[in-house]
């Protein structure tokens, strides 16, 4: 076989004569095609470029947001504690108020050192004629009452011409009562509740309902009454006794306190029970000797003969900044009236 292995450059002789393969030539597209496919190129970048103007614009909004809150958070950390008053003039004659709003306890708004803390500005400042404490609380802490309570007589020793007012709003009772007996003169409305001078500190007994559903109480302590406010378990009546005489002890104090404050104005206390834990409405309050007269801010405003109020109370732009957003955006819903209890917390001792 001379011709083996063929030559792959040399064409077979029995395919001289076949004509060489057709190469298939792609078809043009049309001017119509042309047409729709730029127009779905252009529509395309269109749409690209209004999706990246709209994702810059949410992300600098988003920034806008987050730098306004951090602006505001820095405004309520400084070092110096936020006084409310930036940007308002107390260089005139005024009324000064603070407010005392909500639970008293040192975890919330109505604490010890922040109400101090704006009381004592208040009457450092020579052009406030006179002093009003807002009250709408229900009560809460004795101790933290209490602090505000022998701030408010000292800051009336130091500052004998300068009358400290009480204002009672929709509730002025337990703790908050407390509070207001060391103003020289206590305002109400006539549907305020005014009152509830006494201590309370829960207690449950669920030991029948565990045995029921077969739970068992494995509490360890070390200290023969450590778990005298178990929940699992009665009272003994030794243990009993001990916890009304801490309570007792602790209704002295608020007892002595009001006396203190109110003095020949408490009308016959023993015999109408007002320090036994009922509270009245403002107008029974007067005629108790609990409260002086009714009133409200705007009015002792007016009877002091003062055009301008300036607020005391300690604010956090943060907050305030929160509460107005909330109430924005949930506007239309609706409203309610609700009258809140205090809460509780098992084995805490809260005036009531």
């Amino acid at each position: 076989m001379p011709n083996w292995p063929p030559d792959p450059n040399k064409r077979p002789e029995n395919s001289a004569n076949q004509p060489a393969p057709m190469q298939q030539q792609p078809s043009q597209p049309s001017g119509q095609e042309w047409r729709l496919i730029e127009n779905t190129l252009l529509a395309s970048v269109v749409e690209q470029r209004r999706a990246r103007r709209w994702g810059i614009f949410f992300k600098l909004l988003t920034f806008g947001y987050i730098l306004l809150i951090f602006l505001l958070l820095g405004r309520g950390c400084t070092s110096k504690a936020p006084t409310g008053l930036e940007g308002i003039d107390t260089s005139k004659p005024h009324l000064a108020v603070v407010e005392l709003q909500g639970t008293i306890s040192s975890g919330d708004v109505a604490n010890a050192y922040d109400v101090n803390e704006a009381l004592t500005r208040a009457f450092e400042n020579s052009n406030s004629k006179a002093v009003a404490l807002d009250i709408n609380s229900p009560g809460g802490s004795p101790v933290q009452s209490d602090r505000i309570w022998q701030t408010m007589m000292d800051l009336r020793q130091e500052y004998p011409d300068k009358k400290l007012y009480a204002v009672i709003g929709d509730i002025g009772a337990s703790g908050a009562y407390y509070i207001a007996s060391a103003a020289d003169e206590i305002y109400v409305n006539p549907s305020s509740l005014v009152g509830s001078i006494g201590v309370i500190m829960p207690s449950y007994n669920l030991e029948d309902l565990m045995d029921k559903v077969g739970v068992e109480d494995r509490t360890i302590t070390a200290g023969e009454y450590k778990d005298i406010l178990s929940l699992t378990r009665p009272l003994t009546n030794y243990e009993e006794q001990h916890v009304e005489k801490v309570l007792a002890n602790t209704h002295k104090h608020f007892i002595d306190a009001v006396k203190e404050g109110r003095g020949d104005r408490l009308k016959n206390p023993e015999q109408n029970k007002v320090f036994s834990g009922l509270f009245w409405t403002g107008e029974q309050s007067i005629a108790l000797g609990l409260a002086d007269k009714a009133g409200s801010i705007a009015s002792l405003e007016k009877q002091l003969e003062l055009e301008n109020v300036v607020n005391y109370t300690p604010t956090d732009p943060f907050s305030i900044f929160m509460d107005r957003f909330a109430v924005k955006m949930g506007a239309g819903i609706g409203s309610s009236i609700k009258l809140d209890v205090l809460p509780q917390e098992e084995g805490n001792a809260q005036m009531r």
